[in-house]
């Protein structure tokens, strides 16, 4: 990629998806914005319940009722998937954009064999007929690195070992040569090995097939492995985005230095893991300012009383860094009076 003009694939502009409950509205994405280039790799990362899965179904058309897309824009090729057709929209999804889903075996039908069920896929978008689609899903799986395709082809999901049912996602999600992938915690299931595996087959078929991947996770550490930039959710909201070195170089949002102190280090004596003190606010009934200001020691160690007030915006602090944070809104002011 460094010798050719970077394009931008996917831009997500201020989108906002809502849930319409009985109990009130659930904000789950709001006003979200970043964008993928061509063959980049895109971690999107935060704790469970942050809006990372409603982003991912949000781009590919499938937030279902009481779940709607209210507002924003997602530009694919320069086309707003928001104002496609439904048949539109399909034929791009799993076509243009694949997705992996987070868990595997339930993902898969049970009674289909893994070679008819990635067979599928290219009888549905290409016509092959069902001798053309068989032989290329086997390929598809080897090129996966599922061992004797040929054979395990025949087997069903239950006969699958996790790792092994995640291949044959990936298969699935790749054989049609999507120029974009979206994985939502591909390795969240899978042992430890299991998972440096199934990054090592990512970053793999992204160097060789030149597929954009933005990969969501709740792992700072496997962000780390694999993506070149990275954005942090939080409460429906993204707040911090930059390129992974400077996320774990330079950290600026609270949370973010409270989810990279969390994470245990090899070598590093410590009597405990440091924890973020409070708890996700409800979505439905968010603080009035920032939704991270009732668990913000940076807020209370600055004196900060807009923080619990007013919701700030987006702010840069340098090239390709920005950051929502009330700490960072005087550009004369790069760092925090008292840091954490």
């Amino acid at each position: 990629m460094s010798d050719k003009t970077v394009k931008s694939l996917l831009t997500v502009s201020h989108l906002k998806t809502h849930f319409f409950t009985e109990d009130g509205v659930v904000k789950a994405v709001d006003d979200v914005s970043f964008h993928i280039n061509e063959g980049e790799i895109v971690g999107l990362v935060g704790e469970s319940g942050c809006g990372k899965t409603v982003t991912s179904l949000s781009i590919i058309g499938l937030i279902s009722k009481p779940g709607k897309v209210v507002d924003g824009e997602i530009l694919y090729e320069g086309q707003d998937l928001l104002k496609l057709s439904y048949e539109q929209l399909s034929d791009i999804r799993g076509n243009r954009i694949s997705m992996i889903f987070q868990q595997p075996q339930t993902s898969l039908n049970p009674v289909f064999t893994v070679g008819e069920q990635v067979a599928e896929v290219l009888q549905i978008h290409r016509g092959m007929s069902t001798k053309e689609a068989w032989e290329h899903a086997v390929e598809m799986l080897s090129q996966v690195g599922i061992p004797s395709p040929e054979k395990r082809a025949f087997a069903y999901p239950h006969e699958l070992s996790g790792g092994q049912a995640q291949r044959v996602m990936i298969a699935m999600a790749l054989i049609m040569k999507p120029n974009l992938l979206i994985a939502d915690e591909p390795t969240t299931a899978l042992d430890v090995t299991i998972q440096a595996q199934i990054l090592d087959l990512m970053r793999g078929l992204n160097k060789k097939m030149g597929t954009a991947i933005i990969l969501i996770t709740h792992d700072l550490g496997v962000i780390a492995g694999i993506a070149g930039r990275v954005a942090v959710m939080y409460a429906g909201k993204i707040v911090e985005q930059s390129t992974v070195e400077t996320l774990f170089e330079d950290p600026r949002h609270p949370y973010t230095k409270g989810l990279i102190n969390s994470i245990p280090i090899l070598g590093r004596v410590k009597n405990r893991l440091e924890v973020i003190p409070g708890v996700v606010p409800n979505l439905i009934d968010l603080p009035q300012g920032c939704a991270f200001a009732p668990r913000c020691e940076a807020r209370t160690a600055n004196g900060l009383e807009i923080c619990a007030e007013q919701m700030p915006d987006m702010t840069p602090i340098a090239d390709g860094h920005e950051v929502r944070c009330w700490l960072y809104t005087d550009q004369d002011k790069p760092s925090p009076k008292k840091s954490l």
